[in-house]
């Protein structure tokens, strides 16, 4: 059993945002789409809506991002109000807890202003509610007493534009996903994508790559460009010891194996829980609570953290009767898949 409550928390490969990026990401976002690298059906229907929207001297439509974290959401919408000459305001669901918190922001916008919101689908259903006529009719109604004392006020505001941002598509409510008139889904990277991504980031932080090194940086960073940029920093170091500061392929080899992060971007907080899985109960299926009680996880660690790569990458599926380790990550792990015979129905065709 695995005890330590810290194997998944502060990883490597950890794609949300924690502090320690905040060096890193801020000085490398892209302003403008010409610099953006990457999502190129994203970028050509959004430069239209844009240059339309500067035609006709209005705001732009109200937008939302989804798709998996570090691919680009927040720099997306610098680059929105950048593009458009408007001014960025910054927050997020959670931050919003009270309609009066959502009226402050809406009534201190300009013109044509910005509001991005992140984690949108963390919005309380009451503050949602004050939103749907901001985003429609531009005016919100707020109520100020109680009973008798109480007084409606119809406050119009700026047209704006609001973008929103989730990894949770899904758990947007109906009402408020048909408000947004652009909905755009980012995509995970290719690997050749993100080596251009870390030799732009490199320049800027005035760090030698060679083209190799960049390339295999670029295959273990899960598609994702905030975990790119993170290595980099890393590897940085080790450049600086072993190769007078540049990166070259034996550097970030050397440096990503001193990490724990394998060829496909697994570190060992995911080989722990495979391994798990495998040897303690015969490669699934297996609940998620059970398993996060067997390698000392809480079960929503396991689906928002340690899951969503692995599913994407074809080493684990969900099924009815929990989750299931496949062939492919058997071989990865240097295993012998068992028998199909005498597997579990939801678990034999993984394994064919």
């Amino acid at each position: 059993m695995y005890t330590n409550e810290t194997d998944f928390e502060n990883r490597m490969v950890d794609p949300e945002y924690n502090a320690a990026d905040t060096e890193t990401e801020n000085p490398l976002r892209p302003k403008t789409l010409s610099d953006y690298i990457g999502q190129e059906k994203v970028k050509e229907n959004l430069a239209i809506y844009i240059e339309a929207a500067k035609k006709r001297n209005e705001a732009l439509d109200h937008v939302l991002l989804y798709g998996p974290p570090g691919l680009g959401k927040t720099t997306l919408a610098g680059i929105i109000a950048n593009e458009m000459g408007v001014n960025l305001r910054i927050t997020s669901g959670p931050a919003i807890e009270r309609p009066g918190d959502l009226a402050a922001l809406l009534t201190s916008l300009n013109e044509g202003d910005v509001l991005f919101i992140d984690e949108i689908h963390r919005l309380p259903r009451v503050v949602e509610e004050i939103l749907y006529p901001a985003m429609e009719d531009f005016s919100i109604d707020i109520i100020t007493g109680k009973g008798q004392m109480a007084a409606s006020y119809h406050l119009p505001l700026p047209k704006f534009t609001l973008v929103g941002a989730t990894t949770r598509a899904g758990q947007l409510s109906a009402p408020l996903r048909d408000r947004f008139g652009v909905v755009l889904r980012l995509e995970l990277y290719t690997p050749e994508e993100l080596s251009k991504i870390i030799t732009r980031s490199a320049g800027i932080l005035g760090i030698g790559i060679e083209a190799d090194g960049s390339l295999e940086i670029a295959s273990r960073s899960r598609g994702t460009p905030r975990i790119a940029n993170r290595f980099l920093k890393r590897i940085r170091d080790f450049a600086e010891i072993m190769s007078d500061g540049v990166i070259t392929y034996n550097t970030a080899k050397i440096a990503l194996d001193r990490m724990e992060v394998d060829e496909l971007g697994l570190d060992s907080g995911d080989r722990r829980m495979l391994s798990a899985i495998i040897n303690f109960y015969g490669g699934g299926p297996v609940g998620v609570e059970t398993l996060g009680a067997a390698i000392g996880e809480e079960a929503i660690t396991i689906e928002d953290v340690v899951e969503p790569y692995l599913m994407q990458i074809g080493f684990l599926r969900r099924t009815p009767r929990g989750r299931c380790v496949t062939k492919s990550a058997y071989l990865h792990l240097g295993l012998t898949p068992p028998d199909c015979a005498a597997c579990p129905p939801e678990q034999q065709s993984l394994l064919d």
